[in-house]
């Protein structure tokens, strides 16, 4: 390692921070300075998993400290590919710029987990990116040795054009190197996130062996990182994982219900006007449920029958077909699609009360499992290598998890206590249209 690099990254770390995962994290005076900020502060009020702690009653830990894990791994992770040789391409303010990418990457999510992911709202890699350009974290990055133009286009990848001072492609390589690190197979954010989840949780799917899946790693300009054949083990690992996770934690029942029911409350109060969308950035989790205060009925029932832990109730379920669902992925279709759910509900049980605005159809959003890592000894990517985890196989992984949910008022199953295999029955059928 190279000794501007090597300064960047080993002096003057000298303020620890004490993490539950991890151990002593330790931050420059600059680093810590972010973390003392209000946008940073902000995300000690939005809990990581938002409705999974009426699971696992453990799962109160915030996005904050999550940052904190992953500027720790990025440095580790940056670290040891500096030693494999990465350090001829960096620069120290490239490597500040990184790190501090790495611990505010989070700044623009939105509260609740990912209750807002689907609505018409801007990215939260955008409004990270905005963030960080903004005072006052733009003179903080600055004053911890970042730029943070660069920093800002780490994160957001549609922000090409705001930190260029030239059309040096050294400049240019570099940033698509760290793009790849903070958002790529084995990324810093993973490592954390699946091992801080598992732990909160009180789960054993989603831990990581972190030491040696960084010591399998080898730096490449292009591709970020590749792997030895040694470490397929620890990317099969990670794959699993994130599927254990998001079948018992991050995709329960009881999670998607609470998603399902604070986002049909914000997307009427968008589409109706009630809310704008600048009244949903830079929310906590606090900010949210108190927005829906003053909203209608329709609207404030929803979100405060979920702060209160009165949840919907799942009546159907179907595997999401790509052929026949389509159209359900569309959120104005998908409300179309409940309001003709619920009048074909009506009229076939009889009841004297509607089911409109008490139904709601929950789609969980298309999911991604990264497996382009280059094997760089077997000369392939990880699909054609010896790992057993081939593209048939993680395709099936997506399949079992997207799963079409119908979800009622639990009043409805109380008032029917002879019919909920009617409401079954009625409800599966229409959704095989």
């Amino acid at each position: 390692m190279n000794s501007q690099i090597r300064s960047a990254l080993l002096e003057g770390y000298t303020e620890p921070i004490r993490d539950a995962l991890w151990g002593h994290v330790y931050l420059t005076p600059g680093f810590t300075a972010l973390t003392e900020s209000s946008p940073f502060m902000r995300l000690h009020r939005i809990m990581q998993l938002g409705p999974a702690l009426r699971v696992y009653p453990g799962a109160t830990h915030t996005r904050a400290s999550h940052s904190i894990g992953v500027y720790h791994l990025a440095r580790r992770l940056l670290i040891h590919l500096s030693e494999e040789g990465a350090d001829r391409w960096l620069s120290p303010e490239g490597v500040k710029s990184f790190l501090c990418a790495a611990l505010l990457h989070d700044l623009g999510h939105f509260p609740y987990t990912h209750s807002l992911k689907e609505l018409p709202l801007s990215q939260h890699e955008v409004l990270t990116g905005n963030l960080i350009v903004s005072e006052p974290l733009k003179s903080l990055v600055s004053k911890a040795g970042g730029d943070p133009y660069f920093a800002a286009a780490i994160v957001d990848w549609k922000r090409d054009s705001d930190w260029k001072r030239d059309s040096d492609w050294k400049r240019d390589s570099e940033l698509l190197f760290f793009r790849k690190l903070l958002s790529g197979s084995l990324d810093p954010d993973k490592l954390d996130y699946l091992s801080r989840d598992a732990r909160y949780c009180g789960v054993p799917y989603g831990v990581q062996d972190v030491d040696f899946i960084l010591s399998r790693l080898h730096p490449h300009p292009e591709r970020g990182v590749d792997i030895d054949s040694r470490g397929i083990s620890g990317v099969e690992s990670l794959l699993f994982s994130k599927y254990l996770m998001y079948r018992a934690v991050y995709w329960h029942r009881s999670v998607r219900a609470a998603t399902a029911m604070v986002k049909k409350a914000l997307l009427s109060g968008l589409e109706s006007g009630l809310i704008n969308a600048e009244d949903l950035y830079n929310l906590d989790d606090q900010g949210l449920f108190s927005l829906s205060k003053g909203l209608p009925p329709k609207i404030n029932t929803l979100v405060d029958s979920v702060r209160n832990g009165q949840l919907f109730s799942a009546v159907a379920e179907i595997p999401f077909d790509e052929k026949k669902h389509l159209r359900f992925l569309d959120l104005a279709e998908r409300s179309r699609l409940e309001q003709e759910l619920a009048a074909e509900l009506d009229e076939k049980l009889k009841a004297n009360f509607s089911f409109e605005n008490n139904l709601i159809i929950d789609v969980p959003e298309p999911i991604s499992f990264e497996s382009g890592l280059f094997v760089y000894d077997e000369n392939c990517y990880f699909s054609s290598s010896t790992s057993a985890f081939k593209s048939s196989l993680i395709d099936e992984f997506i399949r079992s998890l997207r799963i079409i949910r119908i979800f009622i008022c639990p009043f409805f199953q109380e008032e029917f206590p002879s019919n909920p295999e009617r409401i079954l029955q009625i409800s599966k059928k229409w959704l095989k249209i």
